[in-house]
């Protein structure tokens, strides 16, 4: 059976369990010390009654005319009498007794001193050479009983003490643990992609060097991806040159031509130089979805920049019947312009490529943020849905693409705080995909602006 797992559970119960220990061991040790001295001081009453009566009882029986006459003393009043006494003569006659004793109990006279039997505690002493002897008894049950209530004192306490104790200890422990919570607290907030440094004031000593060591790996890992992201958009940036040339290239020898195969060759040039250029591209997104500022400081309503992306997407997709379906009320989002451009342009450029050709794609925007583009396109399986929003993923149609788009779109959804959702077939149809991205956002001021559709005929 393992213990708790909670630092404060543990030292709570460790301290609870020490300081319990620890009374018990003193209060048995108290009992024991006490037991002793209480011996000795009943064994000094009882030598004290003996010779305090004595002398008394001497007098007495010395006074009388009759000797060898048994007196037994009467009670004043009721009474617990805890020691009792014998007077008896060198012959062994009872001479005086205390009303409550049983000679049974006493032993014969053996000399002066402490005796002790199974039952009683005794003490003899005797006057006038020996013919008045006294003997006083105590029961061994009394001294017993006042062991019995002494050990009851000291451990009645423990009842009380000990549960206050440890509901002062947790407190104490929690207090002095509080500067790990809250460090604990600050680390479980972060988002997956925030390698910034955790503030950790006034963290125990024992703790800081793992809070130490933590923040300078979130450094390294921080400089890591920094240097991989500024590679990666770096040599995006770079390579566009280039490609645009060799691009123009090819089209300049696909038009210098005649040779048919020379032709064709030209064009697989062209494709594949322009697949690269869009690889690049995304590359360069990517980075900024991992790396750049994604929220501005003040809120814009998104709607007249998503009217203004799907007319350019319009006059570059002629082909294509693109329909905008808006709020009437504004949608306030602290959502950089440039970001939403991403994520619009590649979930339009992902329905595109991999929907029915001619088919309608039907994007829009809900008033509390959340975009979708919808299409016609065939079933995708769950384990397909499931993995297309990783790098370099494709599905199951031949439209090409980076596998790079909804991943891109996915970074930067949950960098905002949001979520990218896939659901195929469409709901309510046989067929169909369906993208849906939360974005951020404010407070929404009421201006109106019908819904609006935008059709090939209106771009």
């Amino acid at each position: 059976m393992t213990g708790p797992r909670s630092l404060q559970a543990r030292l709570a119960i460790g301290i609870g369990l020490v300081l319990t220990i620890l009374w018990l061991a003193a209060a048995s040790v108290t009992a024991l010390v006490l037991r002793r001295e209480m011996d000795v001081v009943f064994d000094a009453s009882l030598q004290e009654t003996a010779q305090r009566l004595l002398p008394l009882a001497a007098t007495e029986i010395v006074a009388r005319e009759d000797e060898g006459v048994t007196q037994r003393l009467g009670a004043i009043r009721a009474h617990d009498e805890f020691f009792t006494y014998l007077v008896r003569d060198g012959q062994g006659r009872i001479l005086l007794q205390s009303h409550s004793a049983d000679p049974a109990v006493f032993p014969a006279y053996d000399g002066p001193g402490f005796r002790q039997s199974a039952t009683h505690r005794f003490y003899n002493d005797d006057a006038l050479r020996g013919s008045i002897r006294i003997t006083v008894a105590e029961p061994l049950e009394h001294r017993a009983d006042v062991a019995r209530e002494l050990q009851m004192g000291l451990g009645l306490p423990l009842l009380i003490a000990l549960p206050v104790a440890l509901i002062a200890v947790t407190l104490s422990v929690r207090a002095s643990l509080g500067p790990l919570r809250r460090f604990r607290a600050a680390l479980a907030a972060r988002g997956a992609r925030d390698l910034s440094q955790v503030p950790a004031p006034d963290l125990p000593a024992e703790i800081a060097p793992v809070a130490d060591t933590m923040n300078d790996l979130l450094v390294r890992l921080r400089a890591a991806f920094d240097a991989e992201r500024s590679f990666a958009a770096n040599a995006a940036h770079e390579l566009r040159t280039p490609l645009a040339g060799a691009i123009a290239q090819a089209q300049r020898l696909k038009a210098e031509t005649a040779d048919p195969e020379a032709r064709r060759r030209a064009d697989d040039i062209e494709v594949t130089l322009k697949r690269l250029t869009r690889v690049s591209e995304r590359l360069m997104q990517m980075a900024r979805a991992e790396g750049g500022r994604l929220r501005g400081d003040h809120p814009l309503d998104l709607r007249p920049v998503l009217q203004m992306i799907v007319q350019d997407l319009g006059r570059q997709a002629p082909d294509s019947r693109l329909e905008l379906t808006l709020p009437k009320w504004p949608v306030l989002s602290d959502l950089d312009p440039d970001a939403f451009g991403i994520v619009l342009r590649n979930l339009t450029d992902n329905a595109l490529r991999h929907g029915r050709p001619g088919a309608p794609i039907r994007i829009g925007l809900s008033s509390d943020g959340r975009l979708s583009v919808a299409n016609e396109a065939p079933v995708l399986p769950r384990d397909v849905l499931d993995r297309l929003a990783r790098r370099f993923e494709r599905g199951t149609t031949q439209g090409g693409g980076s596998g790079l788009g909804l991943a891109i779109v996915a970074t930067i959804a949950e960098r905002t705080g949001g979520a990218l959702r896939l659901v195929s077939p469409l709901p309510g149809a046989k067929d169909g995909f369906f993208a849906e991205v939360q974005l951020p956002v404010a407070v929404k001021e009421k201006t109106v602006l019908g819904p609006t559709k935008f059709s090939e005929a209106d771009v």
